[in-house]
């Protein structure tokens, strides 16, 4: 029912709508500057035959312009089954944060909590935890573990005992 009443109104009085649209004028172009309309009248009258080249419907131009047909298709993807991806390497986790849910890490990457472990081990143990042995350990590159260890510091924490007995005791 609505549907009906829709275009009913819709088609109300559409011969005199589309007659009203099609009498209508015709856009034209956008006025001209006042500087360059003086300009381009003085070239108009000095050149007439400009006005009727500018007009004119050049056949042959045309002509060409209907040969052309453009067709185009976009190219089609070749899907090859037969070629698998070559799987990735990866490599158990070290220590002993197995409660989180870290299976396997690519090789040549390193968890958080490994790169804070490998740092506290070189900062503990400098003589025993080389960047060498870190990079063979932790399947890295050694110019990797040179920047780790020398761009990146673990926080240590430090409490110092209060210098006077006047101090506030924590409860």
């Amino acid at each position: 029912m609505g549907a009906s009443v829709t275009r009913a109104i819709r088609n109300f009085n559409l011969e005199n709508r589309a007659e009203r649209e099609i009498s209508k004028r015709k856009p034209f172009s956008a006025p001209r500057h006042p500087s360059t309309k003086s300009l381009l009248q003085d070239q108009m009258a000095s050149h007439p035959g400009i006005k009727r080249e500018v007009d004119r419907k050049d056949d042959k131009l045309l002509s060409l312009l209907k040969d052309v047909y453009v067709d185009s298709k976009d190219p089609v993807q070749i899907k090859d089954a037969g070629t698998r991806p070559e799987p990735k390497e990866y490599r158990l986790p070290k220590g002993n944060h197995f409660d989180m849910n870290i299976e396997n890490i690519p090789k040549g990457k390193i968890s958080v909590v490994e790169a804070l472990t490998l740092l506290n081990n070189h900062k503990l143990y400098p003589e025993t935890w080389t960047a060498e042995k870190i990079a063979k350990e932790y399947h890295l590159e050694q110019k990797d573990v040179n920047s780790l260890l020398k761009y990146f510091v673990t926080f240590e924490v430090k409490i110092f005992p209060p210098d006077n007995k006047k101090a506030i005791q924590s409860k």
